[in-house]
């Protein structure tokens, strides 16, 4: 059992968002009634809102964990470790937000995709996380690298609310929000609001959960990284070790080979000469 995860809690955080998504699509697709307008295609509203929202949650999520690092008395690695774990499900939550989005613009709009303010601002939303990501992995000294990701986590996040309020500030083609308006007066009742509430729901616990394992993952990797490179720096050091005993060993006369001293064995041709004691024998 991991001190990180227990997994008793997450395998009932995961039953828990399992059951959730379950809950949600068979209500979206078997209780809840088709559209006036839309018909049966307003049945993305159960994914689609939640999957944006799990998005934003995402990147606040990263936000407040770079203010926590940057801050002296909060400081710790672990902060920049949940902020890259975070961040990294923020990223796949709004590629499926762009996803489905398509989905539903295609036949509601006739074009799969338009430079709308919420779509433009969605993607410029992907791009600076992706860009937040990448800036992660250049190699750098882990403080350093915590540091310089924290502010751009920071920078990135100020398109958070521009693409919420997008709607309300350019009156282009996305319609305005059906659940978290200005005014906080859902346009949506009924069981689609239960259902799009129980959406919002699974989506977060699947976060979550996807959160807990991503953290723990990126934690045993950093730990793996340090044993290795501890294991590496020993065999270097052994193999130091080595080298500097060898030419000890050397110079050491015990350890000359005694066939060195008789000339015979040095040269093939000398096999046939006596030894030396054979020549004070002879005279």
């Amino acid at each position: 059992m991991s001190p990180i995860t227990p997994a008793r809690a997450t395998r009932i955080l995961g039953i828990a968002a399992l059951a959730a998504v379950a809950a949600t699509v068979a209500l979206g697709l078997w209780v809840t009634p088709p559209d006036v307008v839309q018909g049966d295609l307003v049945r993305l509203i159960y994914v689609h809102p939640p999957v944006a929202w799990v998005a934003y949650l995402a990147f606040g999520v990263t936000a407040l964990a770079s203010v926590l690092y940057l801050w002296p008395r909060t400081r710790s690695l672990a902060w920049d470790r949940l902020a890259g774990a975070s961040a990294e499900i923020g990223v796949v939550f709004t590629a499926l937000t762009l996803v489905t989005g398509s989905i539903w613009g295609r036949p509601t709009w006739g074009v799969w995709w338009t430079w709308d303010a919420r779509l433009t601002t969605t993607a410029l939303l992907l791009v600076l996380y992706l860009g937040y990501l990448a800036l992660r992995r250049v190699a750098a000294e882990p403080e350093t690298r915590a540091k310089r990701s924290a502010v751009a986590a920071l920078v990135a996040v100020v398109d958070v609310p521009i693409v919420h309020l997008s709607v309300v500030w350019w009156r282009t083609l996305h319609q305005s929000a059906t659940v978290l308006t200005p005014n906080l007066q859902p346009t949506v009742h009924g069981s689609m609001a239960w259902t799009m509430l129980l959406g919002f729901c699974a989506f977060t616990l699947v976060y979550a959960w996807l959160l807990v394992h991503r953290y723990r993952l990126e934690t045993l990797e950093e730990r793996l990284e340090t044993e290795g490179l501890s294991i590496a720096l020993a065999e270097r050091r052994a193999e130091a070790a080595e080298r500097v005993k060898a030419p000890q060993d050397h110079a050491d006369p015990r350890s000359v080979d005694p066939r060195s001293a008789d000339p015979r064995s040095a040269d093939p041709r000398s096999a046939d000469l006596p030894s030396a004691d054979e020549r004070v024998v002879s005279r």
